[in-house]
């Protein structure tokens, strides 16, 4: 019944804002005002269809039969609420009732969105998404990006924008020029509906009419639904800034009072029905808090908590290459390897998407995909518009429907233009909501061929230091397929270093068949007594010219992983040579080799007979000049600084 699923959103919120004042509830984004547009669009959908609602739309969950002892636990931080009292409010999924909650950033589950639709098109399920927006955060990049993306690909996605006038206190004047949302969907080659967002009727009926007629022509749609928030933008900011003339206004407008007026005014409902609808509502409320309060608050545990930040995974050992493997081997250059495992990982992996700036027919920028298209066609290995942000959140909603992606950066600089997704969504859906992301990101990365700032950066020390992401970056043809291949295997977010200058420069014997590098296991790529160079990519080759131009009684150890990297073998090394050198073409200010330098002084100390060096690039942007960029290189210091080293 429409009016019992209007009303109960209503009730709750009255609960609240009481236990919100006795501090029982410690934040509250009140959707007084708008009832209508979250249950009456909930209705409209079937059970299986993905709703991603923003801060107003309880309705979404009562509809959805959200159990209230579990929602109420949710809001009070309890352990029995869906993120553990790891986050608040409603930033959280439940796959069960097939909602994907927001992240305070509002506009990236756009993009999540239409990876949800994406997969159900490759299944050939008639099914519809619907996602929210409000008219203060289509103001984002990411509105742009996630409809321009969905038209592109013609996705089965309902955007719906309740349009309440207000991005918090800046009025919708402050906010866009255009008169209405309407104007924007012809642009982007879409539909686009304008309803009145108080009248649940009018909100279930055109929801419910657009998802039937997607269901069967799938594309996107943009539904602007015209409302008003009658309190703050959350219960602290109060409403100073609203003219009251506006106010009065909407509140002859409300969809509570107004739906009901209407029923009792058709005979449709009686006040003794009207009453006893309430006081069932209100006990069902008064229950959920019995059993939320009841339900034990969290115990800190450190294990767990770090646990959680990942999907458990047991990699398939049986694929890992013994270092005495007998498989044929043939001579593979570094990009070889990395389409190689590109391309068995799709037949070994059906559900596997890839995606990203002319991969398909051009065979990408570095030519590493080249031919896949042609074995794998157009829907498994997608050209995307130039929005990195849209790509990888659409990778997050693949894999909520179960698929793997693989989303490759034109060079590992533009990720920052998608850096949002990657370090708050993919990276922490696991820890808040049991949600894996099973995605890798692909960086071309890397200096030495005079590209200047934008295209030649090391940037890998800002996913290290991002928990809930893995971190790779493979130095030689073997390791670069093999690692790739373990990547797409793991069923968490994993960032691929591939650095640009290994392309075609290296080649080394690469097994024919598919296998497996461990993530989290390093290398010794030479070994000797005298000194510990731990450093990875480029660095390794830099190290081993040098080790064999001076006839250096080194280890070399490649960490292959940064993020796990491997301690054990950084603490076997220097216990063995007693002096340690870390080397990366990353800046030397906040790389990684700083945080590995800490580690050793505080696990390693007594091993030591010398003071651990670092040896980087200068802390400055990548320049474009190749005699600037060769002494911008940490490679013409290394001889010194080992030379130093040695004779300590």
């Amino acid at each position: 019944m429409l009016y019992k699923a209007l009303l109960k959103p209503r009730l709750i919120e009255e609960k609240m804002l009481i236990l919100l004042r006795q501090g029982k509830v410690s934040k509250w984004f009140s959707g007084v005002g708008q009832e209508a547009i979250a249950v009456g669009s909930t209705l409209a959908l079937n059970p299986d269809e993905y709703i991603l609602p923003l801060h107003r739309n309880l309705g979404v969950f009562t509809a959805r039969q959200v159990p209230l002892g579990r929602l109420f636990g949710q809001w009070q931080g309890k352990l029995g609420g869906f993120t553990k009292g790891r986050d608040r409010s409603f930033h959280f999924g439940s796959n069960e009732h097939h909602i994907v909650g927001m992240i305070s950033h509002l506009g990236p589950q756009l993009a999540v969105a239409d990876g949800i639709a994406l997969a159900d098109l490759l299944d050939a399920q008639k099914r519809v998404t619907l996602v929210y927006s409000g008219d203060g955060g289509a103001s984002e990049g990411d509105f742009h990006e996630a409809l321009n993306v969905a038209a592109v690909w013609q996705l089965p996605v309902i955007f719906l924008v309740e349009n309440n006038g207000y991005g918090l206190s800046t009025p919708s004047n402050e906010q866009f020029r255009c008169r209405s949302f309407t104007d924007k969907g012809p642009a982007y080659g879409m539909e686009a509906v304008q309803i009145d967002g108080n009248n649940i009727l009018e909100v279930y009926g055109t929801i419910q009419r657009l998802a039937e007629d997607v269901r069967q022509q799938p594309r996107p749609v943009l539904v602007e639904a015209l409302t008003f928030r009658m309190r703050g933008h959350e219960e602290a900011s109060g409403i100073k800034y609203v003219p009251q003339e506006l106010l009065t206004e909407w509140a002859a407008k409300d969809p509570v009072m107004s739906y009901e007026q209407w029923l009792l005014a058709e005979g449709v409902l009686s006040e003794i029905r009207r009453h006893q609808i309430r006081e069932q509502i209100r006990q069902e409320i008064e229950e959920g808090l019995q059993a939320a309060d009841a339900l034990p608050a969290p115990s800190p545990n450190a294990a767990t908590e770090l646990a959680d930040m990942y999907q458990p995974f047991e990699p398939d050992t049986t694929q890992q290459l013994p270092a005495t493997s007998q498989q044929p081997k043939a001579d593979k250059r570094y990009v070889d390897a990395i389409s190689d495992a590109l391309r068995q990982s799709m037949e070994r992996y059906p559900e596997l998407v890839l995606m990203g700036q002319d991969i398909a027919e051009y065979g990408g920028v570095f030519k590493v995909t080249e031919g896949l298209v042609a074995q794998f066609g157009k829907a498994r290995v997608r050209n995307t518009p130039l929005c990195e942000s849209a790509i990888l959140g659409a990778s997050l909603g693949l894999s909520i429907r179960g698929k793997k992606s693989m989303v490759e950066m034109q060079f590992a600089d533009f990720v920052t233009c998608g850096f949002n997704q990657i370090v708050n969504n993919l990276a922490k859906s696991h820890y808040r909501w049991g949600q894996n992301a099973d995605v890798v990101v692909r960086m071309p990365t890397g200096a030495g061929t005079a590209a200047g700032p934008f295209h030649s950066q090391s940037n890998e020390a800002w996913f290290v230091h991002t928990p809930g992401l893995k971190v790779v970056y493979p130095s030689t043809p073997e390791d670069a397929k093999g690692l790739l291949n373990a990547a797409i295997e793991d069923p968490n977010p994993v960032l691929y270093f591939e650095h640009k200058l290994l392309y075609r420069s290296i080649t080394g014997a690469v097994p024919d068949e598919y296998y497996t590098t461990p993530i989290g296991k390093a290398r010794l790529a030479r070994t000797g007594d005298s000194l510990s160079i731990i450093t990875y990519g480029l660095g390794v080759h830099w190290a081993t010219q040098l080790a064999d131009e001076l006839a250096l009684d080194c280890d070399i150890l490649d960490l292959r992983t940064l993020l796990p990297w491997d301690e054990e073998a950084v603490r076997q090394t220097t216990m063995k040579t007693g002096r340690v050198l870390l080397l990366h073409e990353d800046t030397l200010t906040g790389g990684i080799g700083g945080e590995i330098v800490a580690w050793i002084a505080e696990h390693c100390f007594e091993y030591l007979d010398g003071p651990v060096q670092r040896v980087a690039s200068l802390d400055t942007a990548v320049p474009f000049a190749p005699t600037l960029e060769k002494d911008f290189l940490p490679q013409q210091r290394l001889r010194e600084r080992i030379e130093k080293l040695l004779a300590y």
